[in-house]
């Protein structure tokens, strides 16, 4: 398997340009690009430019997750929370009002256990956690000055966490797929005909899905273990922002879903 690895880093910027694109064009997202762009907002206050102490780049030899400030992103929940109360979908507005609730011991509980229970966590918390420990991770991968020396399998190289989706990348006249890190956003190659999920090489069990008349995002799922990721094909729409392009798609997720498949693992609006 290649070991392939790359820095390939949308500015935040980008990311609320084409949600408002996409919100436009996508009447059925609308309502979702809206609160994600809120929250792209709160983490790019938490971005690189933050002035707050941050910590400093990680080994190359080790996850960077070791290297994050846990106590930093604890202290993030309230007013996240906040944020989430007053313009959060209900569910998640309830949670906020329970972390608003919370000590500070509880926050930080839930913040330290997320990287090794994340796959057990109920969506809520996942995503207080994700979104606070995310502009860390993006950071620390991005300061990362040469490649991982970790094998890129099915984990992320730079902080073994799952992929979220699938990025196809123009290479020559065709495309490579690359996944990309549900935590740091690191992306890394991965071959086209293989599950990284179970590891499953059929081609004939890894069937692909897209709406009608779409092309640039699809669902790429297992017969064997009954899993799924979506891609973004940047070959057929070279201004798609992967992670935006893939919370706008929520009707494929419904639809994969209602069919049986689990994905590997939901992004951070949790589908």
């Amino acid at each position: 398997m290649s070991v392939g690895w790359s820095k390939h880093k949308e500015k935040w910027e980008d990311r609320i340009d084409r949600a408002g694109e996409l919100g436009e064009r996508c009447p059925w997202a609308r309502q979702v690009l809206s609160f994600y762009t809120k929250v792209i907002e709160f983490q790019m206050g938490n971005g690189p430019a933050e002035s707050k102490e941050q910590p400093g780049p990680p080994s190359v030899n080790g996850s960077l997750l070791a290297a994050i400030d846990f106590e930093l992103a604890a202290g993030d929940v309230p007013r996240l929370a906040a944020m989430v109360r007053q313009w959060g979908p209900p569910k998640l507005a309830a949670e906020a009002v329970h972390w608003l609730e919370s000590s500070s011991d509880a926050i930080r509980t839930m913040i330290e256990k997320w990287p090794s229970e994340r796959q057990s966590y109920e969506s809520g918390a996942d995503f207080f956690a994700r979104v606070v420990l995310e502009p860390q991770a993006e950071r620390l991968a991005h300061a990362l000055v040469s490649t991982p020396t970790r094998a890129a399998g099915n984990k992320c190289p730079s902080c073994e966490c799952d992929p979220q989706l699938a990025v196809i990348r123009p290479e020559g006249d065709g495309g490579k797929r690359m996944l990309l890190c549900s935590l740091c956003h690191t992306e890394w190659e991965f071959r086209r005909i293989l599950c990284p999920n179970c590891g499953e090489e059929d081609h004939e069990k890894l069937p692909r899905y897209a709406a009608e008349g779409g092309t640039v995002v699809r669902v790429e799922a297992c017969e064997t273990c009954r899993c799924y990721l979506k891609s973004v094909d940047l070959t057929v729409d070279g201004r798609a922002v992967p992670l935006v392009d893939e919370v706008a798609t929520a009707p494929l997720d419904l639809w994969a879903v209602e069919h049986g498949y689990r994905k590997i693992m939901p992004n951070i609006m949790g589908f």
